[in-house]
């Protein structure tokens, strides 16, 4: 369990950045769900909620989600999901229970880079761009694989560019941490391939990915999985072996190219 020796609730972005950026222990609480998994103590706790950042905007052209969107909202966002084929529905709807997505948001799933994150696997095929109050816009690859620990996300922009997207999990059970997770979306016949829960961070498997044409052989989507193993690396734990990850990869990449390509649905 953590501990909060105070508690605040600012009235801008300027003001909680100043708040946190005075001590190393001062930090943003989201949902504060994860959060209870560890022993920490927090010298500030610094609520986001009165800013207005628990929006999911459309544009022409992108939409705008706010840092404090809930995966809730992520999962029943009917124009979202519609634009992106029920990718966040289906990256959200096994975490762990309704109400404990009423309350995750969207900004404390990226911002933490869990192994395990559902959300982020998603996230990372798409034109995605992660706006920070002192970074700025950076891709959200950039994101991922930079060292952003001390700023506060405001919101993320996806852009609408006509790709389809599917996302895949296997879990022990239903609510519980994924096994390992697959994100795949073609855009103008390139593809984008992400794996997280390996157990480590979801990554994206570029040379996998440049190995598929728009409509991928049987021989060039066994050289992709083939690929995804060697580009990336897979682990065991407590939920699966090393060997178990690596041959779902494979069985993984082939339903989510059928899905894509061949029309068949999540349930067949």
């Amino acid at each position: 369990m953590f501990t909060i020796k105070e508690y605040v609730r600012p009235e801008s972005l300027d003001e909680a950045y100043k708040i946190l950026m005075k001590n190393k222990k001062n930090a943003i609480i989201g949902g504060m769900l994860w959060m209870r998994l560890g022993k920490r103590t927090i010298n500030v706790g610094i609520d986001l909620s009165h800013l207005g950042l628990d929006k999911i905007i459309e544009r022409e052209d992108e939409f705008e989600i706010g840092s404090m969107v809930t995966l809730r909202e992520l999962e029943t966002n009917e124009s979202l999901n519609l634009a992106f084929q029920d990718i966040f529905k289906e990256a959200s709807r096994h975490i762990v229970g309704v109400q404990f997505r009423n309350l995750a948001t969207v900004g404390g799933s990226i911002y933490s880079r869990f192994g395990f994150s559902d959300v982020l696997t998603a996230f990372l095929v798409l034109d995605c761009y992660v706006v920070l109050h002192n970074g700025g816009k950076v891709s959200i690859l950039d994101f991922n694989n930079g060292d952003y620990e001390r700023d506060i996300i405001e919101k993320i922009i996806i852009k609408k560019n006509n790709s389809k997207n599917v996302y895949l999990n296997q879990r022990l059970s239903e609510t519980d941490l994924p096994i390992i997770a697959m994100a795949v979306s073609k855009e103008n016949d390139k593809y984008k391939i992400a794996v997280g829960a390996r157990p480590s961070k979801a990554e994206l498997a570029k040379k996998a990915s440049d190995l598929l044409s728009g409509n991928p052989t049987d021989e060039e989507i066994n050289k992709a999985s083939e690929e995804i193993i060697k580009e990336l690396d897979f682990g065991s734990n407590m939920r699966a072996s090393k060997e178990y990850r690596e041959y779902l990869s494979k069985v993984f990449l082939k339903r989510a190219l059928d899905i894509i390509n061949g029309g068949e649905t999540y349930d067949d």
